[in-house]
């Protein structure tokens, strides 16, 4: 138990802190420029292509924009930096950024930039450096051994043989990636004077960080080691101190058991893994068991702020192929993401229905703009073939469909904004008669959305929906249905503010769902 008291201590202060303006009822999304739009027909995007699209963006209603790595980096993905300091050239230059930032800004969009700070290029002059010369003083900033120490925290190798001289180096991720040892203080320094370049010199609002359970190795101890969270609250602090409102959130792919020590003082924000998890486990199996869990667990922890739910990211299939290419599927994960709490993130594309599947550069491809030749991204050869699909499955169709993916995705991240309810409100989870439904509140002191969603494929008929006492105040309610179609009925709560057999529709469809503004008569 005193474990338990010294945990929640000091999450009963973050509690009490502000959450950001801008993270309330917002969403993010997650651009990989070279996928996204190529305004000089080379088949590559770029950030003049971006800020082109900045409206669509905008439209959509996203608050929060996530760039991939847009760094120079020798590989297309950008994960491996060989500057810091310089825009991916084919991406084009730093003033193009700086114009990005400003036109982002100017439509109120936060700005995020992917920060890799595990680990470097295999290109970049430092490790070339420390490569060639074994004097250098960026030896120090890798780890070099004559033989290999053993395996990396996944059981394969980590230790690459030097191209140079009879010896290893240290790259978890991939020979081309060598790990900074940020056991060297100049290392640590280095990272922070790069974050407030990027904060400062390019006006970005914070960071998203790469990998960041294997930033600092300590003995056999090679994922989460103790040195890694103090190099956390240690940079997070300086973060914050070029810049008090930057918004961090970092990569740790794992459960939430896994998650919760990266809090209170380090990053803002984590991806939920598990949540996603959740999500698509339930709308795959067609049963509501288990859904909630997670988001109940984090809520009863930490401000929906600091945690940050999705469906899938570029490092994982796609959602619409994760769920058999079914659209009724992929609008169901949409309504459940965009109407429980966090700070949930979307993968470009996802709001059209893009697939893909590994390898890596099949979950990353361009994104479908219109059906035409080069899919309305590039008027050049794309740097990597669309998908089959893309002259089906586009932002052109689907703004002309009214009942379309894309319009649903706009239709809640509006809702979400402009609800207080779905924006801030407290998840109350309900009971119901039938498996595969799943029902909960989202609630404020003035205001409740009521979410009935028919996970399976086949309909239900005379749901009934019950709670625990004080759910809502007493009296009657008038049920408006959000997302159009018909309204619920009249719910009744009596005095004990407990929901009972509460039957919102006779019938609700197959992956149907019902959101409804519970409106107090």
């Amino acid at each position: 138990m005193l474990l338990a008291c010294v945990w929640l201590a000091p999450l009963e202060a973050q509690r009490a802190a502000v959450a950001p303006a801008w993270t309330r009822g917002a969403v993010c999304y997650e651009v990989f420029v070279r996928s996204f739009y190529d305004s000089n027909g080379d088949g590559i995007g770029d950030l003049k292509g971006l800020i082109e699209k900045l409206d669509y963006i905008d439209k959509l209603g996203a608050s929060c924009i996530w760039l991939m790595p847009v760094a120079a980096s020798p590989s297309y993905h950008g994960y491996d930096v060989s500057d810091y300091y310089n825009v991916e050239p084919a991406y084009g230059t730093n003033d193009d950024f700086k114009r990005l930032m400003k036109e982002a800004h100017r439509r109120g969009s936060v700005v995020l930039v992917d920060l890799v700070l595990n680990h470097s290029s295999s290109e970049h002059p430092y490790f070339q450096a420390a490569l060639h010369d074994t004097t250098s003083p960026y030896r120090a900033w890798y780890r070099f051994s004559r033989t290999p120490l053993g395996k990396g925290p996944w059981g394969g190798e980590a230790w690459h043989r030097s191209p140079v001289r009879d010896e290893y180096y240290y790259g978890v991720f991939w020979s081309g990636m060598p790990d900074l040892n940020y056991q060297t203080p100049a290392v640590r320094d280095e990272a922070k004077h790069i974050a407030t370049f990027w904060l400062r010199d390019m006006d970005v609002d914070g960071f998203r960080l790469d990998a960041v359970p294997y930033v600092v190795e300590e003995g056999t101890c090679l994922a989460g080691c103790p040195g890694t969270h103090a190099f956390l609250r240690e940079y997070a602090a300086h973060v914050r101190s070029v810049k008090r409102d930057a918004y961090t959130v970092g990569e740790v792919w794992a459960n939430i058991d896994a998650m919760l020590p990266y809090y209170p003082d380090q990053l803002t924000s984590y991806f939920a893994f598990e949540l996603s998890d959740s999500l698509l486990s339930a709308v795959r199996s067609g049963s509501a068991t288990g859904l909630l869990t997670g988001f109940l667990r984090l809520q009863d922890t930490l401000p929906a702020y600091r945690w940050s739910p999705f469906l899938t990211n570029h490092d994982q299939t796609r959602t619409l192929t994760a769920l058999g290419g079914d659209v009724g599927r992929a609008k169901l994960a949409a309504t459940l993401l965009l109407t429980l709490p966090g700070l949930p993130f979307v993968y470009y594309g996802e709001e059209i229905g893009m697939t893909g599947d590994k390898p890596d550069e099949r979950l990353r491809t361009p994104m479908q703009w219109s059906p035409r030749s080069g899919v309305g991204f590039t008027t050049g050869k794309p740097w990597e073939a669309p998908q089959a699909d893309s002259l089906t499955t586009n932002v052109a169709v689907e703004n002309r469909d009214p009942k379309s993916l894309l319009n649903l995705y706009r239709q809640l991240i509006d809702l979400r904004k402009q609800n207080e309810a779905l924006a801030t409100g407290t998840l109350l989870p309900l009971s119901t008669s039938s498996a595969q439904v799943a029902a909960y509140l989202r609630r404020t002191s003035r205001r409740a959305v009521l979410v009935v969603a028919n996970l399976g494929g086949a309909a239900v008929s005379a749901v009934a929906i019950g709670s625990a006492n004080g759910a809502l105040p007493p009296g009657a309610y008038s049920p408006r249905n959000l997302l159009g179609g018909p309204n619920g009925t009249t719910l009744r709560v009596g005095a004990d503010g407990r929901i009972r057999e509460y039957v919102p529709a006779a019938a609700i469809a197959p992956r149907e769902s019902l959101v409804l503004d519970l409106e107090r008569r």
